[in-house]
């Protein structure tokens, strides 16, 4: 199961470097994007859900770094809630 980092950079310019423990970040995000921010959480919530999934397929337990990558990301989005049209851009994987 490849790990997988993917770059966000927040409405304010700022920039988090996020976790994966599986590519399937690969199939809701594209580098370049932007979303909006409601949209950016749901996709994380429901990609790193799987990516967690497949590690407690393989090895009998959820992937607790996977929610903690998820907790950071909706964290780091309340700054932004409220804001009008605040996009979140997805930058690179790595």
């Amino acid at each position: 199961m490849p790990v997988m980092h993917f770059r966000v950079r927040w409405p304010d310019d700022s920039e988090t470097r996020c976790y994966s423990p599986s590519s399937v970040v690969q199939e809701f995000f594209a580098p370049g994007e932007r979303y909006a921010l409601e949209d950016f959480l749901r996709r994380s919530r429901e990609a790193l859900g799987i990516a967690s999934e497949r590690v407690r397929a393989k090895y009998g337990f959820a992937c607790s770094q996977a929610m903690d990558q998820l907790a950071e990301i909706e964290r780091i989005a309340t700054r932004f809630t409220g804001a009008a049209d605040a996009e979140v851009t997805v930058v690179a994987f790595d």
